[in-house]
């Protein structure tokens, strides 16, 4: 059997440690990617990562509702990490566009025809997706205190 022992003060400093991670507000850049979108009859999407810095020269792919598989567009953002297609308005459903660039990228929905087209849209994060990484940061956060809390014995 396999028991930990630990101080008490290690294990109140790695709470009081997750707890001021949790509840203090901080900006932090990784290698998301942001992808904007805003639609007439012809679509235009923004890519930029999440410092704000365009993804100039990014790889697009489009692909329509009946063949999610195949590219029907394919093209590279402009220096603003700008690109735009006109959707053919026959294939009505969600759109899909994906950009990459060295490694990174996202793919964002676009709904095309019918009712269902919007003014305007945003890829983000879903809830769940933000409970998951949240709670493995904090057991990483517990995960890392307790190793280096371990004593070791000589």
């Amino acid at each position: 059997m396999f028991i930990i022992k630990l101080k008490w003060q290690s294990v109140i400093a790695a709470i009081a440690i997750t707890m001021a991670c949790l509840f203090m507000p901080m900006e932090v850049y990784a290698h998301g990617v942001n992808i904007n979108y805003t639609s007439n009859v012809e679509i235009e999407i923004i890519a930029t990562y999440d410092s704000g810095t365009p993804m100039a020269g990014a790889q697009v792919a489009v692909y329509t509702p009946d063949d999610p598989a195949t590219p029907w567009l394919t093209g590279i953002c402009d220096e603003e990490g700008r690109f735009s297609f006109v959707p053919d308005t026959a294939r009505p459903g969600i759109w899909d566009v994906q950009v990459r660039l060295a490694g990174h990228g996202g793919i964002i929905h676009i709904p095309v025809g019918g009712d269902t087209m919007t003014a305007d849209g945003q890829g983000s994060f879903s809830h769940l997706q933000i409970g998951i990484m949240s709670a493995c940061v904090i057991w990483g956060s517990i995960g890392t205190a307790l190793y280096f809390s371990k004593r070791r014995k000589t």
